[in-house]
């Protein structure tokens, strides 16, 4: 499906500050759409009356308008079940669109037509800009399902009314208005108009309830709205800050949200100015109860900072027994035992690092190349004396779940060991390089090293090393990948590992 700004791009010769106003325009208008129980249709001019069919035709009829955004309402059933995004009209179909955008007036049809078994009022309201019209925003109410009025629908109609005037004056959106918060309220959340002196004129029940659940009593139709915030806000500085709001709104600046606590409860609280035609007309709070929604926020980052807690302490105890193996490797004189333990405090220490930087993390997501960027250093201990091998990485592994991280580092440093360990003998020189290519669907991980090769009968599949032993188990049954060591072409030995990426769905990627 086209975007906004792809199908503007593509059929109009607006400037960029005309796209960014009508693409603030469709952010806002799911406000719009449930205030005025009607779809919203944003139409641009894309044809100019123009040679010998507008002469023949009249210049109304040779002018073309398309259909670039498209919502419905949640308060009323829509009028257009199918997607409009793209249909077009002309003004011989619809002759209001070009009307409004030559006098910048808001206008309804007459009477209601017919559209595919539907009866719609139509109605436009020109978008204005920076003194000129840019667009004709179509607002289409379905009259099947008939409303009976009442002092909801009267309010959410009047305050809708201001919002369009506002839309053709240019006043609205404006970039200090635009809100993108995940918690922005909307119309069913709860609605309080409010008049020029901050009385309230009309809240709904859920805006009753929010503010009754912050600590008002009292009816709340009638009462000055900043004096309700200040006396149900627990912080006095909370408190002036949405007075500040409010105050805002009413004087005509666009304010952010905000939110109050008070009594256990948790609301958000967003103020529009209402100024159609450049009149203080009061303001429109919006309000949304979050008091559950906050709560689960906490306990998710009370549960995230244990589990970080957690890894750091993993990866304190983790170093200890490295330094321990350490310890204990200097002081042993069998050779053997000494090479034993100090592959044994590699693992532990590679691993600690995982869980370093887990204990970092918010998401439970490791990137894989800065844990080999500790790991590869380490490597150095496993080269025999005298042994001038320089190591490299090339390419990105790039961030994987905590799940994955930990095998995957263990099979690198064990496959980088065993290049070392194999690959070089005493006073020989060379270079191990760690390659990483991914792709959308996989990873690939290749160590090559120029050392002296595999021997002819090598099979890794019957190689006795517990290095190798521990690389197959983790490789089969942790990644779900494929390994392959084989000499390579320029000499030397390559190890090719490959593991299939999480996808969405994949209880690996969470």
């Amino acid at each position: 499906m086209s975007t906004l700004s792809f199908l503007l791009a593509t059929h109009t010769e607006l400037s960029g500050d005309e796209v960014a106003h009508l693409q603030r325009l469709a952010s806002e208008w799911q406000l719009l759409s449930d205030l005025s129980f009607a779809d919203f249709l944003l139409w641009v001019p894309v044809t100019v009356p123009d040679g010998p069919d507008a002469a023949a035709t009249g210049p109304e009829s040779a002018a073309t308008f398309l259909c670039v955004a498209h919502s419905r309402p949640t308060t009323a059933p829509t009028a257009h079940p199918d997607d409009m995004v793209g249909g077009t009209s002309s003004a011989a179909q619809h002759p209001q669109l070009l009307r409004a955008l030559g006098d910048a007036t808001m206008r309804r049809e007459e009477q209601p037509r017919w559209h595919r078994g539907r009866s719609i009022r139509r109605e436009v309201v020109p978008v204005g800009f920076e003194g000129r019209m840019i667009a004709v925003l179509g607002r289409d109410t379905n009259l099947a399902a008939p409303r009976v009025p009442s002092t909801l629908e009267i309010s959410y109609l009047a305050v809708a009314g201001d919002l369009c005037q506002m839309i053709a004056d240019g006043t609205f959106p404006t970039a200090e208005s635009a809100d993108e918060g995940r918690s922005t309220p909307r119309v069913g959340d709860g609605l309080v108009r409010v008049s020029a002196v901050g009385t309230v004129l009309y809240a709904s029940p859920n805006a009753a309830s929010a503010f009754h659940r912050l600590g008002w009593a009292d009816e709340l139709v009638g009462a000055d709205l900043p004096t309700v915030a200040r006396k149900v806000s627990a912080d006095p500085f909370e408190g002036a800050e949405v007075v500040t709001l409010l105050r805002d709104a009413l004087a005509g600046t666009p304010s952010a949200r905000v939110e109050v606590e008070s009594r256990g409860a948790t609301a958000v609280v967003r103020a529009l100015p209402l100024r159609p035609r450049g009149v203080p007309s009061g303001a429109l709070v919006l309000v949304r109860d979050v008091t559950e929604v906050r709560r689960r926020d906490r306990a998710l980052m009370s549960k995230d900072a244990t589990i970080r807690e957690i890894h750091h302490r993993v990866k304190n105890n983790l170093q200890t027994v490295a330094a321990l193996l350490r310890l204990q490797a200097r002081r042993t004189r069998h050779e053997e035992a000494r090479s034993a333990l100090a592959e044994s405090m590699r693992r532990v220490a590679s691993i600690a690092l995982v869980h370093e930087a887990l204990a970092a993390s918010v998401d439970e997501q490791v990137d894989i190349d800065e844990v080999l960027a500790g790991v590869v250093p380490m490597m150095n201990d496993v080269v025999r004396p005298g042994a001038g091998v320089a190591m490299r990485r090339e390419g990105r592994a790039g961030v994987l779940p905590a799940v994955m991280a930990t095998p995957l580092v263990m099979v690198v440093t064990e496959l980088v060991s065993n290049a070392l360990e194999h690959g070089f003998g005493e006073g020989t020189t060379g270079t191990v390089r760690i390659i990483s290519t991914r792709s959308a669907s996989r990873l690939l991980v290749e160590i090559v090293d120029d050392g002296r090769g595999l021997p002819e009968t090598f099979s890794l599949e019957r190689a006795p090393g517990l290095g190798l032993q521990i690389v197959r188990t983790l490789v089969d049954s942790e990644l779900g990948g494929t390994l392959s060591l084989r000499p390579d072409a320029e000499g030397g030995t390559r190890a090719e590992l490959t593991i299939p990426l999480p996808h969405r769905g994949d209880p690996r990627g969470r």
